[in-house]
């Protein structure tokens, strides 16, 4: 796949998942070694108050908007990224990700990603993101 010099204020590819798998969030929680029966046990999730549908994990959907900023470079070319959790992420929901340049250092040869989630209309995650300028 070849890549086009990216400027300010371009929009990136979205990466959209068009429903959140509750079987994969399960099987990832085995490898995750993580427990917590919010990814897997309906009956929790109601008992807590969450609502009616397994809690994706964390690490899975910050994935889905890794891979915008993947895709808006070379492999290997991800040379930072952070984000932060704004809300959860449930069974069968839609997540769509989006990003776009905020700002190009032709010296370093890198670009500045704003990057955000949503699920179910929420804002569930907002990133930035610093790639390698892929032309």
């Amino acid at each position: 796949m070849s890549h086009a010099r990216l400027s300010v204020g371009d929009d990136l590819e979205p990466v959209i998942v068009e429903s959140v798998d509750p079987q994969r969030m399960k099987t990832m929680a085995a490898l995750l070694d993580d427990p917590n029966p919010i990814h897997y046990d309906v009956d929790v999730v109601r008992r807590l108050g969450y609502g009616d549908a397994p809690i994706n994990q964390g690490p899975i959907h910050m994935a889905f908007l890794q891979n915008v900023a993947l895709g808006a470079t070379r492999p290997g070319g991800l040379r930072r990224f952070s984000c932060r959790f704004l809300g959860n992420v449930f069974a069968g929901e839609r997540v769509e990700c989006r990003g776009s340049v905020t700002a190009v250092d032709d010296e370093a040869g890198t670009v500045e990603l704003q990057l955000v989630a949503t699920a179910g209309g929420r804002q569930v995650l907002s990133g930035v993101a610093i790639v390698e300028q892929p032309a």
